[in-house]
């Protein structure tokens, strides 16, 4: 399907950022393997002056990014360049973050507002939990702050002084400047938060605490403590972490997790309403924008031929460095585990509202032409 998104031109960056660009570019067109490398040693050298500089200037060459690719490439190389230590360190400390994909909701016992803590009592045997279940490939010198991080809070901006606090010493403490982010929750529809923990762990420097991607047996323990620590009453709380990992992977992986966990839910509960009132839904993926700014989403609707409200719609943002076809995948795969087997695509890009009724613009499905294409 086609991208909706509009990224700057390199020439408008500054004359620094805008030559690190064109390298970018120039190195995802490499004619070699061998100059592949050579441009990802330069491109890699830019990134480890910018983790101890401005972080302002980091974030602006992402900003200025002029396509999806280029603006992955440079999370990728960022990424490593993260958690890169000196050939010579025995020891290493390596910053990073658990992703708490959040789930609430009033309970209906109360219609007023609930405020979750950002603070989380008895850390410690959180501590202990992922210890006893090696969270961290087995590694056990580690800590973890105890506040409920925003996503913002390890935006590129503030990732130069997050890591700066790798080398006061090879002490294990939270990193410095995590201000905690309460949930206020005010509806008994759930409503999806994203939130880190934030720690670091002292390793040698051979090895990778942190070289697990998926989520092991600790998983299941650490989110029931994790509720309890954060419930309230008349609300309902569940947490779904996420495999520690550095503060870059994790803020990427974490946004794409509070997105499908959102797709999940919209999708189970829209289906559910139409097949006890009409029958079985049709499925339609449509792609919008650009939007002010530049961005886009991909925009899932749930109808049915006897239904003759409008559709019910899920709006998908895109991420700067989303594939769209990934994410019309993940949501294809996601309408397919919920067995609906009207899938289509509605062909081109469309505006972000409907201009005969000013509303949300959602397509059914005898809106999408003959031909279309269905989607397995």
């Amino acid at each position: 399907m086609l991208d909706p998104r509009r990224y700057p031109s390199a020439d408008n960056a500054p004359a620094a950022l805008a030559s690190l660009l064109e390298l970018a570019q120039a190195r995802l067109g490499a004619p070699t393997g061998d100059e592949a490398a050579r441009m990802d040693l330069q491109l890699a050298a830019a990134l480890d002056a910018m983790l101890v500089g401005d972080g302002a200037v980091l974030a602006q060459l992402f900003a200025a990014a002029p396509s999806a690719a280029v603006y992955r490439h440079l999370w990728r190389l960022l990424a490593d360049r993260e958690r890169a230590v000196a050939v010579d360190a025995a020891l290493q400390i390596t910053l990073f973050a658990v992703p708490l994909v959040i789930v609430t909701a009033l309970d209906g016992r109360s219609t007023q507002p609930v405020t979750l803590p950002g603070v989380i009592d008895d850390i410690a045997a959180k501590v202990a939990l992922l210890r006893e279940h090696h969270a961290l490939a087995g590694n056990e010198n580690f800590a973890l702050g105890n506040a409920l991080v925003a996503a913002e809070a390890l935006d590129l901006a503030h990732l130069p002084a997050l890591l700066a606090s790798r080398v006061l010493g090879l002490t294990l403490a939270p990193a410095r400047g995590l201000e905690p982010a309460p949930i206020t929750i005010s509806s008994t529809t759930e409503a999806v938060h994203l939130r880190f923990l934030v720690g670091s762990a002292l390793a040698a420097s051979t090895a990778d605490p942190l070289r697990d991607q998926a989520v092991g047996r600790w998983g299941i323990p650490f989110a029931a403590a994790m509720a309890r620590a954060i419930a309230a009453p008349g609300v309902s709380v569940l947490v779904l972490p996420r495999a520690p990992q550095g503060l870059v992977s994790a803020l990427w992986q974490g946004r794409v997790a509070q997105r499908e966990v959102s797709a999940q839910l919209f999708a189970s509960n829209a289906i559910r309403r139409l097949r006890a009132g009409v029958g079985e839904p049709q499925a339609v993926l449509s792609v919008h924008g650009p939007f002010d700014g530049g961005g886009g989403e991909v925009r899932l609707s749930l109808s049915s031929p006897f239904d003759p409200r409008e559709a019910e719609g899920f709006r998908c943002p895109l991420l700067p460095q989303d594939r769209v076809d990934d994410v019309v995948k993940m949501l294809t795969d996601l309408l397919r585990d919920c067995r609906v087997d009207s899938i289509r695509a509605m062909p081109g890009l469309h505006a972000d509202r409907n201009p005969g009724t000013g509303l949300t613009l959602l397509f059914k499905g005898d809106a999408v032409p003959d031909g279309g294409p269905q989607l397995h």
